[in-house]
């Protein structure tokens, strides 16, 4: 089980995708060995999901891929609108209505040669638009996930912004790939300074005495469902504290749970082994859940 854990669709052999405007058969979808992103890394990307024919919340994806892109100092030459419009066409030509989960990606483009310098550059970038069947395993919210400490931290602004959703995502493979040796489904990335900041895939949330604890979240991407999980705590009459904390402040906690565009909200049910209460039906994690998916139907609504 995974935080992107999903219903296997046999219609995705057959879809099409949107590269630079133009709509290819997924086997005939390609991109040159020479692009940034294939190259470097050099690139910004969002997960956005179709729900009911709606794009949910897509204003503050879209929000989210332009900040990322000027931090890179990338330039996106479309409005959002135009990229909207692009994202409708190719779910069109798929006839997609529901359940259905759509990468982004912008690179800086092809280069001359492989180098890292963006005046190496050569032409206008490159949007390529990746719509998929995707319905998250209703086990995972049964099961619940497990998580552990992994010894890869988070970078800071000196180095890379961690709010800038960059295809830089080595830092964060590695941490899935040490995660994955101790046993856990995601692992626990500490901060600079020694603090809890988020998982490898997945923004963090802990309770301990019906009180929510995540990161400050300088150190973490700022998460779309992180956003709404803390709002909704908040409308809901539900402690829910953004604050400094250390592994040992929550290792005893009763309940935690991950958040992620694909799954949503999603229960950790081990803690480095320790069985925790989040998957009860019961349990506050539940509650915050139904409130967030009451969030989307009055946002689709």
């Amino acid at each position: 089980m995974s935080s992107h854990s999903y219903i296997s669709n046999p219609k995705n052999k057959d879809i099409f995708i949107n590269i630079n405007g133009e709509l290819f058969h997924r086997n005939e979808a390609k991109i040159s060995v020479f692009d940034s992103g294939f190259l470097l890394g050099d690139g910004v990307w969002e997960g956005i999901r179709l729900h009911k024919s709606f794009l949910v919340f897509i204003e503050d994806h879209l929000d989210r891929l332009f900040a990322s892109a000027q931090g890179i100092s990338l330039d996106i030459p479309f409005s959002k609108q135009e990229i909207i419009n692009e994202i409708n066409k190719v779910l069109d030509k798929n006839k997609m209505d529901n359940n259905i989960h759509i990468r982004l990606v912008i690179s800086r483009g092809d280069k001359i040669t492989p180098y890292q310098n963006p005046n190496a550059n050569v032409g206008p970038i490159n949007m390529v638009i990746i719509p998929e069947y995707k319905k998250t395993n209703p086990n995972t919210y049964t099961n619940g996930v497990s998580i552990g400490r992994v010894p890869n931290i988070r970078p800071n602004e000196s180095i890379l912004s961690p709010h800038y959703n960059t295809l830089s995502k080595l830092n964060c493979i590695l941490a899935s790939i040490e995660a994955n040796k101790l046993g856990y489904d995601e692992g626990i990335m500490n901060d600079i300074n020694g603090n809890v900041s988020t998982c490898n895939s997945t923004n963090l949330f802990f309770i301990k005495n019906d009180r929510v604890l995540t990161s400050t979240g300088q150190y973490c991407l700022n998460g779309i469902t992180r956003g709404k999980a803390i709002l909704v705590c908040n409308q809901n009459d539900i402690m829910c504290s953004e604050t400094d904390f250390t592994f040992d402040d929550i290792k005893n906690c009763n309940e935690a749970f991950v958040t992620g565009t694909f799954a949503g909200i999603i229960p950790v049910s081990e803690l480095e082994g320790r069985k925790l209460e989040s998957t009860n039906s019961d349990s506050l994690v539940n509650q915050i859940r139904a409130f967030y998916n009451k969030q989307i139907e009055e946002y689709i609504g």
